[in-house]
């Protein structure tokens, strides 16, 4: 495995998202004095000058494969669970249902607990270990948790998880087993954050909160990577992201920005899209606003798409940024539209998604009938867990064997 050798780091400091202040690395911090996540910034010019695109070439396909881009020091540090690159699907029979040129899925549910959470927080988790955390606490829709837990129980830390009450229990139970200490709120993911800040002085936990701490963007911003390698370093004409705390388009937009400093891509951009629900879509309706800063938190919300649930993201300039930087938008679709997104995808391509992948579906094609995204463009939707993890239609046909069977009726 890539992390049982040593690499060098390019860690130059941390940097607040609002201001450009700067923090020194290698210390704990959670958010800036402005209450404005922090970013990792590195020296770009001797990271450069270190690794090569075919140097990649010759390292195993999995995550830590990007080391000089990520903030581990230490090999020894790196708590991981076999992190692999996720494939890109082709669709053919859906691309000539819809008659497009080419659209792709990338699958993150071929990550260690069955989504892409696992990349922001086997980051997150391996710098907790590397500055000496030895408690944590998060809130979640289910994925995130999941994967606290088992980074968590891998390290030798201990894990507290609040999730709402309507979080699939196949989430809430999968956390459980995995050692963490998990309890329902009766309340909305935002509820669950502010549970966990207001603790943090009588129980001593780090906060692992989305963006609340500098690192799992930096695990997130590994997908970016993936995808202009993936593309041999001439990117995508559109990436359509399901947009909760926000963290993985942030990231690949910080991946892109840092590929292009370093020259292994030109300044062309994919056009971000930031997929909402209707039920839940605070940033869809800032983009409809003209709003590239406040993103006004969104009342009662609600949808099937655990992930999607989230009123307010403490990222969101940085959501707006992304969007606006590169052309993108932001777009909301219904959730039924998203079940029959869901179960098209399952029978014409046998991909089976999570609510949240099928949403990028929806959007995709509701988009190419608006025009904002063109049948030749080449797009990136994701799938970003297992469906194995939400509830599956019910099987009620039976059949006796012990009588003679009808086949014509099969």
């Amino acid at each position: 495995m890539t992390m049982t050798r040593e690499y060098p780091t390019f860690v130059s400091h941390l940097e607040c998202s609002l201001t450009g202040e700067h923090y020194e690395a290698d210390q704990l911090h959670g958010l800036s004095r402005e209450a404005k996540p922090l970013l990792v910034r590195y020296d770009l010019d001797a990271l450069a000058n270190s690794i090569t695109k075919d140097d990649l070439t010759t390292r195993p396909a999995d995550m830590w494969r990007y080391r000089e881009f990520l903030p581990v020091r230490r090999g020894n540090d790196i708590v991981s669970l076999g992190e692999p690159m996720t494939p890109l699907l082709t669709c053919p029979r859906l691309a000539a249902k819809l008659g497009v040129n080419q659209f792709m899925f990338k699958d993150e549910s071929r990550m260690p607990t069955g989504a892409f959470k696992a990349r922001g927080l086997a980051v997150a988790i391996s710098m907790a270990k590397a500055l000496g955390v030895k408690k944590v606490a998060i809130p979640t829709a289910g994925n995130a948790g999941a994967a606290a837990a088992a980074y968590t129980a891998r390290a030798g830390i201990d894990c507290y998880v609040f999730c709402p009450d309507d979080t699939p229990d196949i989430n809430v139970r999968e956390t459980a087993a995995q050692g963490a200490r998990v309890w329902l709120v009766n309340g909305l993911i935002n509820d669950c954050g502010r549970i966990v800040g207001e603790g943090k002085d009588a129980m001593g936990w780090f906060d692992l909160s989305t963006l609340k701490e500098p690192y799992r963007i930096e695990g997130k911003k590994t997908l970016g990577l993936e995808i202009a390698e993936q593309f041999a370093w001439q990117l995508p004409d559109v990436i359509m992201y399901p947009t909760g705390g926000g963290t993985g388009l942030i990231g690949m937009w910080k991946a892109f920005n840092e590929l292009e400093q370093i020259g292994w891509i030109d300044s062309k951009r994919p056009r971000m899209v930031c997929v909402q629900s209707s039920g839940c879509a605070p940033a869809v309706r800032a983009f409809e606003r003209g709003d590239e800063q406040y993103v006004e938190p969104w009342p009662d919300p609600h949808t099937i798409a655990a992930g999607l649930r989230v009123p307010v993201a403490i990222g969101d300039r940085l959501i707006m940024r992304a969007i606006y930087d590169t052309d993108g938008f932001a777009t909301a679709v219904d959730d039924d539209s998203i079940r029959a997104a869901g179960d098209e995808v399952a029978r014409e391509e046998g991909i089976l998604m999570c609510p949240e992948g099928a949403a990028t579906y929806a959007a995709y094609k509701k988009e190419l009938a608006t025009g904002r995204v063109t049948k030749d463009d080449v797009v990136v939707l994701f799938n970003t867990a297992t469906g194995l993890k939400y509830p599956l239609p019910p099987v009620t046909q039976t059949l006796d064997c012990h009588s003679p069977i009808d086949y014509t009726r099969l």
